[in-house]
């Protein structure tokens, strides 16, 4: 790029017949977070350009076309421009946060705090489908849950039908698409997206002695089986996947979170909190001069983070992708 050259090609453009009043733009890091736009003319951007400090890489607009970027900074001027993004879920299910950051101005860095893994052992699980026909409730609590359960299920040769004399709970709408997917009609899903909120709201639907099918992670919080047990329900709960650390990714990390070039972490579950600390360390993140504002979906991951030694500053009120991203908007707006 020209920056090493701009004080001959600013010579060269006014010798050849440019007015040095022409509008000259200089965009460093163009499309990136740290982009940097600066403007002046032909016969001052040079000046600019060293009292600033603008090196390569960079761009050299000249012309009347530079006086539209107010109107036309589309990118500049989208919600999290300048930031960057720290998203520590599974490989497999960054992508669509990482999308809408991208999407909304934002650099996303993944570093995956989780992978996730099938059980140890099927035993439970491959019982438990034999069992279907004899579940009155099969409650799903995640989308891996379902991924999961499903694909034993095909395992098997069995489909949908063996569901067909169970009633089929969702813990919120995403785990409800990946059920509807599948072509299940799902009879409940709670108002608010946790376990506590899912015992509550099958109180009057669940009968003493009715069994109760939990697949799930192997890390799942007891809360649920233990609030349907005292409502009388005989559950069964069998470990479809499981979620593990994941390392390599450790040292660079660190450094740009030590460099002060992260701005947000996102959290998604308590796994991704709880090996997001075990991969940097217990005391590494209270040890930044200027730590990252910690983001998570909902109150269950918040209060998981603030165990743990983590300040949360953003909590979701809707405990999906989107109302994760509502939250962040409506923090990075205040502060703005």
């Amino acid at each position: 790029m020209g920056m090493n050259n701009l004080p001959d090609i600013v010579g060269q453009l006014i010798t050849h017949g440019r007015p040095d009043t022409t509008p000259v733009a200089l965009i460093r890091w163009g499309t990136k977070p740290e982009q940097d736009t600066l403007v002046g003319t032909l016969a001052d951007i040079d000046k600019k350009a060293t009292e600033s400090g603008c090196t390569n890489p960079a761009v050299i607009i000249v012309g009347q076309v530079v006086d539209l970027r107010e109107k036309l900074s589309w990118f500049e001027s989208k919600p999290l421009f300048g930031k960057k993004v720290l998203v520590t879920r599974s490989r497999e299910q960054a992508s669509l946060l990482s999308e809408r950051i991208s999407g909304l101005g934002g650099e996303p860095v993944e570093f995956p705090a989780i992978a996730i893994k099938e059980p140890t052992d099927w035993i439970p699980v491959d019982h438990s489908i034999n069992e279907l026909a004899n579940y009155q409730w099969v409650i799903f609590t995640s989308v891996n849950g379902v991924d999961y359960f499903f694909r034993r299920l095909r395992h098997h040769g069995k489909d949908i039908r063996a569901l067909h004399g169970a009633k089929l709970c969702a813990i919120g709408p995403k785990t409800k698409a990946e059920m509807e997917k599948y072509g299940l009609i799902v009879d409940y899903v709670p108002e608010e997206y946790r376990a506590e909120q899912i015992a509550a709201g099958l109180r009057d639907k669940i009968a003493a002695g009715d069994r109760v099918l939990l697949p799930r992670a192997a890390e799942a919080r007891r809360v649920l089986p233990e609030q349907l047990r005292r409502m009388g329900a005989l559950v069964d709960e069998v470990t479809v996947y499981r979620t593990m650390p994941v390392t390599g990714q450790e040292t660079v990390i660190k450094d740009l979170l030590r460099q002060g070039e992260v701005n947000l972490i996102t959290f998604t579950s308590s796994s991704t909190v709880r090996n997001f600390r075990q991969q940097v360390g217990e005391d590494f993140f209270s040890s930044l001069t200027k730590p990252p504002a910690v983001a998570c979906i909902g109150p269950v991951t918040a209060d998981t983070a603030v165990e743990l030694g983590l300040p949360v500053d953003i909590m979701a009120t809707k405990y999906t992708i989107d109302g994760l991203i509502e939250a962040i908007l409506d923090y990075v707006k205040v502060l703005s």
